[in-house]
């Protein structure tokens, strides 16, 4: 598989001529390479270092808090229209299908963790498996994929602002104020300063969903239904989508668990790592019974008049009463998502200065830069592709599958790999968990081509059938 070869023990010489001879105290030591070229070995132990700014200040708590809010924002407002795409039973076993498997893998991001002490981030992670260019791909990998998780939360709080105002201005503003709205707060440099926000976007877009989700199952009438007479729910069990429909489903299903690449930068700045596998096991409990019962509920009482986002499936008021409560929801996805791909930037660019920790001229200037070309990136796809569920189906079958499926299968290989050179004798159930992860590889990798595929034939006949373009000024929120 290309997997990078181990170093254990003691190296006594080295033989570089830009280094001195020393001795490796940390035998998991991994070597980042900046933009630049310039190399930096990481302490065992600590990935910031010592400064006047602390981020490792996360309790598991408000780590869990931070799980659940990653995954909980966007993805859930999929859900329903995916269980219309492929009908609700194949829907439902698609759903719990990737909800095993990504639990799995934010399990085994903490206790890779935990034996490579020094990672950071993915890039970290794959530069140890597969050396510095398998870290540049999955590094900058991650980063697409968090800036667009945070285009998708920028086009969804466009759809709310619309639906607020009756669409009372066109939609291209409502993004470009979203992304004004994002930036002040996404530009807080610890997640501790974050970590409080996510507890009030939690409970609201809580509360928003339950509020589509009574108001459907009581009687109220779909907003996207005829506003008169009796209505056909057509709901199905069973559904014949096309090849690309159904794709996107799936994608858009996975997309629904796709916070897994933020975790491990959120165990990072964690007091005490060692907590980092209960906060995921709460975290993956909470969102899989909720997007559940979610899901089932809202379809049901809708059918094929569920909305995408799920929030426009309530009637005209409710409509607005749930998107005006998602709003704190809302922001908080996307400061979030702004932030995680701009401290990726951020630790390239200043990992191994004095300048990560310490509240410099070079500091400021570094942040603050990187968290407004991040938001740049993800305002410009947001206004490019102003079509919510072929958004997050495209982002979800080129990405999460690759970070969230990929990795974590590959980390695990690589650690086996790693004990079985030890000596180590292969056990029954490893053999069993290395035949699941190659599984969880082939799966992925089918899901991202066919995915992929799915979402662009989606987004390009959305295009001809609505006649959308970028930049537009048209109402995505079914208001008008």
């Amino acid at each position: 598989m290309g997997f990078r070869k181990p170093s254990f023990g003691a190296h006594k010489h080295e033989k570089a001529a830009d280094l001195k001879s020393h001795d490796r105290e940390d035998r998991e030591a991994i070597v980042v390479h900046s933009n630049v070229g310039s190399q930096s070995s990481l302490d065992k132990n600590e990935v910031f270092g010592d400064g006047d700014v602390n981020y490792r200040s996360v309790g598991w708590a408000s780590t869990a808090v931070l799980l659940v809010k990653s995954q909980i924002g966007v993805g859930v407002l999929g859900i329903p229209a995916t269980f219309h795409s492929l009908g609700l039973i194949p829907g439902i076993l698609i759903f719990l299908f990737f909800a095993v498997l990504t639990t799995w893998s934010d399990y085994y991001l903490g206790v890779f963790k935990l034996k490579h002490p020094s990672v950071y981030s993915l890039q970290d992670c794959m530069t140890l498996v597969f050396g510095r260019w398998g870290g540049e791909f999955f590094g900058w990998s991650y980063w697409f994929f968090t800036a667009m998780v945070g285009a998708s939360a920028l086009l969804s709080l466009s759809t709310a602002l619309n639906a607020l105002s009756l669409h009372g201005a066109c939609t291209a503003i409502f993004v470009a104020v979203a992304a004004i709205a994002t930036y002040p707060v996404a530009s807080l440099r610890t997640l501790d300063k974050i970590k409080w926000l996510g507890w009030p976007a939690l409970i609201t877009i809580v509360i928003a969903i339950m509020i589509v989700v009574i108001g459907v199952a009581v009687g109220g009438r779909p907003s996207l239904a005829p506003q008169e007479g009796p209505i056909d729910l057509q709901m199905r069990l069973f559904n014949s989508p096309s090849f690309s429909e159904a794709m996107t489903a799936v994608s858009s299903l996975l997309f629904a668990f796709s916070g897994t690449p933020a975790f491990l930068p959120i165990a990072s700045e964690m007091r005490d790592a060692r907590d980092f596998k209960k906060a995921v096991l709460l975290c993956q409990t909470f969102v899989t019974s909720f997007y559940l019962t979610v899901g089932v509920v809202v379809y049901y009482y809708a059918g094929q008049y569920v909305a995408s986002p799920a929030l426009g499936t309530a009637g005209p008021l409710l409509k607005r009463i749930s998107y005006g409560f998602s709003l704190p929801g809302l922001l908080f996805t996307s400061v979030f998502y702004t932030h995680m791909p701009a401290k990726f930037l951020f630790m390239r660019l200043l990992r191994g200065t004095r300048h990560l920790t310490n509240s410099t001229k070079t500091h400021w200037v570094v942040w603050l830069s990187c968290v407004l070309v991040t938001l740049l990136f993800s305002y410009i796809v947001s206004s490019a592709i102003p079509v919510f569920s072929s958004l997050i189906g495209l982002v979800g079958a080129i990405f999460a599958s690759l970070l969230c499926l990929h990795a974590e299968a590959f980390m695990y290989l690589f650690d086996v790999r790693a004990r079985v050179r030890q000596g180590e004798r292969t056990s029954f159930s490893t053999k069993l968990a290395i035949v699941y992860n190659v599984v969880v590889i082939l799966v992925a990798s089918f899901v991202l081509v066919a995915g992929a595929y799915g979402s662009v034939i989606s987004i390009r006949d959305d295009y001809r059938a609505n006649g959308g373009r970028p930049w537009s000024c048209a109402d995505n929120s079914g208001s008008v």
